[in-house]
């Protein structure tokens, strides 16, 4: 665990299961305080589908045995896994003078500057939320938000083995790889 540069406090978590740290990352904002420092959780996932809140299974479109997790989270189907650096942000949206809307679109300028950094050219695609690259949705986000308490994630899809490759339509938009 260390301090963030902007007050945030960073853990790095290795590689887990999804069920138990979306557990965590629920039980952790149901007993925040205004005083609780913000966090963001590095880690990432063991092979997963996530089911969004408007998630339909037709999207898997060839089932593995891969685990299917539903969630309290918007969008599709989602895979995680090895190959991933899955970035949590668990925020006090209130404290820091934010909406939703705004601190997912931080978190989208964040990872377009980091990963122009790195000299990869990212860019936002109108209609169609994350950061993209090369037409290919590269980093993605999620964005749970109840009393003005945000947790937000994103993922870097840097290298997935082909044998891990995942089996639905990514964003839920056939023709995308």
């Amino acid at each position: 665990m260390s301090e963030a540069a902007h007050g945030f406090v960073v853990r790095a978590l290795g590689r887990v299961p999804y069920a138990p740290i979306w557990q965590a990352m629920r039980e952790f904002t149901d007993r925040r305080t205004a005083e609780t420092p913000d966090e963001l959780w590095l880690l990432e996932h063991e092979p997963v589908y996530t089911l969004g809140l408007a998630g339909d299974l037709k999207h898997l479109i060839n089932p593995t045995d891969t685990p299917v997790v539903k969630t309290d989270r918007g969008g599709q189907i989602t895979w995680h896994g090895p190959g991933q650096l899955v970035v949590y942000v668990l925020c006090d949206l209130r404290r820091l003078n934010l909406g939703p809307r705004e601190m997912v679109r931080k978190i989208e300028a964040a990872l377009i500057e980091s990963l122009a950094g790195l000299g990869i050219t990212a860019a936002r695609r109108p209609g169609a939320p994350g950061v993209y690259v090369d037409d290919a949705k590269s980093p993605r986000w999620a964005c749970a938000s109840g009393t003005a308490v945000a947790i937000t994630g994103s993922r870097l899809t840097s290298r997935v083995s082909l044998r891990l490759s995942p089996a639905s339509t990514p964003a839920a938009m056939p023709g995308w790889r």
